[in-house]
């Protein structure tokens, strides 16, 4: 099939300090494989005098380009949910999207955040027990991630932001779905970090725009498993920290994957080879493939 006869797909990506993301690199390499003329196009936001305003004009942007779709990451994974006409089940529980489908018209919201940390924690730390667990973050990345510990299984899950509004949120909606029992809100980690199982930063602290470790390095400990979101840099001054103190870690590379794993077909209506994506990835980080 020449290049003038491959089906045409552009997608994007909105967020701010979004210059080292390897979603381009992943999806258009996906779609070589799968024999698309595929492009994928960063909007970065940062700096916007009105962040709101800025994001429903690229949302129009790419919509009126012919856009399937656009992702969408920090900050926006909530914001976004008002320029949209309808939810995908999924996106509806969590209060969050990171891919919008356009289509007829319409813009649809996805989350596909939830699977792709689940696949990539299971791969990971699959044995990792969940009695309790500390997340850092509640903000759109956060819910999904907390919904995903839930289901896995963990027993008490409790959330900690700077935004005690935001965590106080997300913890009623979740109480609404698993039970009050299985959630807890809490101004600071150090408590429940003393008797918990596990560790996850779903901050963008971490990143190489918000370099840092997102909490007080003391309170790591070599009982603790630790995982990140993060995945740029894969391996995150948390993980460093971590590691060097015994914990067992799960880097943000297999949710990188995987939920660009499920956007893609969101775009394009074709299932991509996920062993080809990670391999690939793994390339693009020089790390072996997160399985």
């Amino acid at each position: 099939m020449s290049a003038t006869e491959r089906r045409r797909v552009r997608v994007g990506l909105i967020g701010t300090g979004i210059g080292g993301s390897l979603s381009p690199a992943m999806h258009e390499a996906a779609g070589a494989a799968n024999g698309l003329d595929y492009s994928y196009e960063r909007f970065d936001l940062a700096g916007a005098a009105d962040p709101d305003a800025a994001l429903k004009a690229s949302l129009d942007e790419a919509e009126g380009r012919g856009f399937a779709g656009v992702n969408v990451t920090h900050p926006f994974k909530q914001a976004v949910i008002d320029h949209l006409h309808a939810l995908s089940p999924e996106a509806q529980a969590l209060g969050a999207v990171n891919t919008v489908v356009f289509g007829h018209g319409r813009r649809t919201g996805h989350n596909t955040d939830c699977t792709g940390f689940a696949r990539g924690f299971s791969g990971q730390l699959s044995d990792a027990a969940l009695h309790e667990v500390v997340q850092l973050g509640a903000g759109g990345a956060g819910l999904a991630v907390a919904h995903a510990l839930l289901t896995l299984g963990t027993e008490r899950l409790t959330l900690v932001d700077r935004q005690p509004t935001r965590s106080a949120a997300a913890g009623r909606a979740l109480a609404e779905r698993f039970g009050k029992s299985r959630i807890q809100v809490a101004d600071d980690p150090a408590e429940a970090l003393a008797t918990a199982d596990g560790l996850v930063n779903a901050t963008p602290v971490g990143m190489a725009a918000y370099p840092g470790i997102p909490l007080r390095q003391e309170l790591l400990r070599p009982s603790l498993w630790v995982a990140d979101v993060v995945y740029v840099p894969l391996d995150t001054e948390l993980l460093q920290a971590a590691r060097a103190m015994g914990c067992r870690v799960c880097d943000g590379g297999g949710m990188a994957v995987f939920q660009a794993v499920e956007a893609f077909e969101l775009f394009t209506a074709i299932a991509p080879d996920s062993r080809r994506m990670q391999a690939h990835f793994a390339e693009l980080t020089g790390n072996v493939p997160a399985t």
